[in-house]
Parts: structure tokens; C-alpha cells; sequence
């Protein structure tokens, strides 16, 4: 998603009635955690050791009222940019996914567009209300863990904005609560959904460009001067334009190669006064010679490429982004008419060999459907539909993340260490890290 600022729910989450968020940092009664690392939730609970392994566990019924009437209640934590132009939208444009209640630090804005909902002004509600299965977090990335973790521990099912963490070690203390609670755990990489992607994906599935030897995905922009203020760029543990979009990009990366073999990274801060890094450039490397170059640069007044992939069978070079995002903010509703397709004059360039026959010019790029993602999440829970988007998958780019930042202050190529799944491209990869 774009560098913007998305509502922030306060340490505590609490948000008073002067619509200020409380400073407290404590904990409800309905999810307290105690100092012998027990997580308390109405009904359920979940044992914590030292170790941070989960230890025991309860249960919730929050999965068979999923079967027995259909309807998935959603509740979303935070109503910034994130939650109000992507997650509400797009829930509400699912049929079976219910939008019950939104937590809002100040204002009731959600109810503006979604009248039916209910406004909550502290977290808890969420977690107490027994219509709620599926609880959203879309506040900024400092608040993933404990929202999630609270979430999980009350029962609930949950989906959280990108980046998942700012750790790995987050993220494996989140997957390993999810499965003591037989909850669902995942998160919003919405751009697996991007037209531009799945013409990619779909390219290289069916082989035309052959064996691909080089592949570059790039971010980039105009904005060269640092502007404080955006939380995003503070400067603090899970900021920056790597966290921010870098994500994206490994988690695709991922999608269509695997796991690499090495990684290099050259993470920096580029504009003068800025507190977090606004530049990066990423390779991964392949066994097979495959390399694939990451990067985004806030002073690209002429992007690049946003997909160039080169292959032993011919090319694909592909510029512009995705129109959805710039559609939900205009207020479109997913699944409209003409929804999520590009204009012929953004449509990529392929230049092959197809059947003994040269082929080049443009490809329609396929229609972007972020409600897909929220349509498989419905399905895998109320027909057991395999997740499209695992939260171990998501634990991987975050891991590759911490790599890159180490590769850059150490100067050096790092190898990744413990790929256990086959490489084989355009197959879904599940890796032990």
C-alpha cells in the first residue's frame, strides 16, 4: 500500500471520550496478561511460556457459527488509510463477510459510508462481542503484535495489514498462538491480486517466456523531499519504504521463484533529514542463475519498469501500477463493472518465441480482484478452502527483510539459510526458516 498514514490506535487501544487515545498501555479484563505470562480471554486462554512457545490452550465457537449460519462477522481495528480505502471496501464488497464494527481512535467516520456498523472506541468490544469471528488489524505495523495476539487469544480469527511484524520471531510467536487456538492467521498482501501480477504469474505458468533468467520489480516514485510527521517514516522498529513496500515486492518475489539462495541489500536514507530508509535495491539469487532485483527510489520523475522479466523463450516489460487502489480511493466498489482493468496504453510488451513463431506486442493485462483475497479467506472458513495467503509465507518475507537490513550494514551477500521445499517456479512454496 501507499506511504500514507493509516489510523493509529493508541498503546492501550483505549480511545476516550474526548476521542484522545489513552496512554495507559494496559490491558482489558477480557484479555488481560498476567505476569506469569498467562493471556486471559472470556471463555479461552492461552498459556505463554518463557520460551514463547504456547503451552495449552481453549477454544472458541466462533468457527462452528461460521458453519451453521453462513456469515462471517468481521470487526476492523483502525480506520486510517489502510482501513478505509482497502480492508472496509473490499469486506464489504464480499458476499458472507459481515462488517459488524470498526474501532476509530476519534470520530465515527466508517459509519459515514457503512451506517449499519458500530463504532467501537476501545478494542475490547471487538473481542467481547460473540458476532464477531474475523477481527482485521489495520493500524500501524507497531501494533500488529499485541492486537493480533489479543485477538487470537479471545477466540478470534485474524487477518492483519502488511508487514506482518517487524521481527520473524514476532511472527513465529504469532503462528504458533494461531494453531494453539485453532484460529486462522493471515495477512493482507493484497498486491498477489494486482492485474499486473497475475499477468506475470500467468506468463511465466504457461512458460512463455521459457526459463526465466532475470526478473526486476521496482516501486519507484517522485517525492524528494522528506516531509515528518507520516508515522510510516519515523524512523522507529518496522518503518520505511522496505517495510512499507519492499514487503510487497519480497512477498511476489516469493510467489513466483521461491526461496532464493542468497540475498544482497543496499537500504538506505536518501533524502535530507529523513529518519527512515526512502531507497532500496535487493537481489536474490537463485541456484538454477536466476537473479531477481528489487528496488524503489523516491526520485524516479521517470519510472522504471515496473515489471521487466527476461527468459530464455523472450521478454516481458511492463510500466504503471495497478488501478484498484486508485478506484477504492475514489470511492469504486470492488467488482463493478469494468472493475480492475487497465488501460490499453498501460498493458505490457512481450517479445517472444511461441510455438516457433515471433510473437511481440502488447498483452492485456489481466483484471486486478483484491476481493479475491478476502473471497478466499471467507471460503477457507466456512468450507475449509486452502488459505491462499499463510501466515508462515508472510513470516518468510520478513525474514528475508531481516537478511536484507543486515546484508546492507554489513556490506556483504548473505546466504538463506534452511530452504527446505523444492524450487519449482510457479508453485506455491512452503519454507522452514
Amino acid at each position: 500500500m501507499r506511504m500514507e498514514e493509516c489510523g493509529q490506535v493508541g498503546e492501550s487501544g483505549k480511545v476516550g471520550a474526548s476521542g484522545q487515545v489513552e496512554e495507559s498501555g494496559r490491558v482489558e479484563e477480557s484479555e488481560q496478561i498476567e505476569e506469569n505470562g498467562q493471556v486471559s480471554a472470556r471463555g479461552e486462554s492461552a498459556r505463554i511460556g518463557a520460551s514463547g512457545q504456547v503451552e495449552e490452550s481453549g477454544r472458541s465457537e466462533a468457527g462452528e457459527r461460521v458453519r451453521e449460519s453462513g456469515e462471517i462477522g468481521v470487526g476492523l481495528i483502525g480506520y486510517g488509510y489502510a482501513g478505509r480505502t482497502f480492508h472496509a471496501p473490499v469486506i464489504a464488497s464480499v458476499p458472507g463477510l459481515a462488517l459488524r464494527a470498526v474501532v476509530e481512535r476519534s470520530g465515527d467516520r466508517s459509519k459515514e459510508r457503512y451506517p449499519w456498523i458500530r463504532v467501537a472506541k476501545d478494542v475490547a468490544e471487538l473481542y467481547d462481542d460473540p458476532t464477531i469471528d474475523l477481527v482485521v488489524i489495520a493500524t500501524p505495523s507497531t501494533d500488529h503484535v499485541r492486537f493480533a495476539r489479543e485477538a487470537l487469544a479471545a477466540g478470534k480469527h485474524v487477518v492483519v495489514e502488511k508487514p506482518m511484524t517487524t521481527t520473524a520471531s514476532e511472527a513465529d510467536a504469532l503462528i504458533a498462538l494461531a494453531k494453539a487456538q485453532g484460529r486462522m492467521l493471515s495477512v493482507f498482501h493484497n498486491r498477489r491480486w494486482d492485474g499486473d501480477f497475475l499477468t506475470v504469474r500467468s506468463l511465466l505458468g504457461q512458460g512463455l517466456l521459457g526459463r526465466p533468467v532475470a526478473c526486476e520489480l521496482r516501486w519507484d516514485g517522485y517525492d524528494p523531499v522528506f516531509v515528518p510527521g507520516n508515522w510510516r517514516e519515523g524512523g522507529g522498529p518496522g518503518t520505511g519504504v522496505f517495510y512499507d513496500l519492499g514487503v510487497h515486492l519480497l512477498d511476489q518475489a516469493l510467489s513466483l521463484f521461491g526461496m532464493p539462495d542468497a540475498i544482497r541489500g543496499e537500504i538506505r536514507s536518501v533524502r535530507e533529514g529523513a529518519a527512515a530508509a526512502d531507497s532500496f535495491e535487493v537481489e536474490l539469487s537463485y541456484r538454477d542463475g536466476l537473479r531477481v532485483l528489487l528496488g524503489s527510489s523516491r526520485f524516479a520523475r521517470e519510472p522504471r519498469p515496473r515489471y521487466a522479466l527476461y527468459g530464455t523463450a523472450g521478454s516481458y516489460v511492463k510500466f504503471g501500477t495497478d488501478p484498484q487502489e486508485a478506484a477504492l480511493i475514489g470511492g469504486a466498489r470492488p467488482g463493478a463493472p469494468g472493475w480492475g482493468r487497465e488501460d490499453t496504453a498501460q498493458w505490457g510488451r512481450l517479445n517472444a518465441q511461441v510455438g516457433g513463431l515471433r510473437v511481440e506486442g502488447l498483452v492485456e493485462t489481466l483484471p486486478g480482484v483484491y476481493q479475491d483475497y478476502y473471497r478466499n479467506v471467507y471460503d477457507h472458513l466456512s468450507t475449509g478452502a486452502e488459505l491462499a495467503v499463510k501466515a508462515e509465507q508472510a513470516r518468510d518475507a520478513i525474514r528475508l527483510i531481516e537478511l536484507a537490513l543486515r546484508s546492507s550494514e554489513e556490506r556483504r551477500t548473505l546466504p538463506v539459510a534452511g530452504v527446505t521445499a523444492a524450487k519449482s517456479r510457479g508453485e506455491e512454496q512452503h519454507v522452514s526458516i
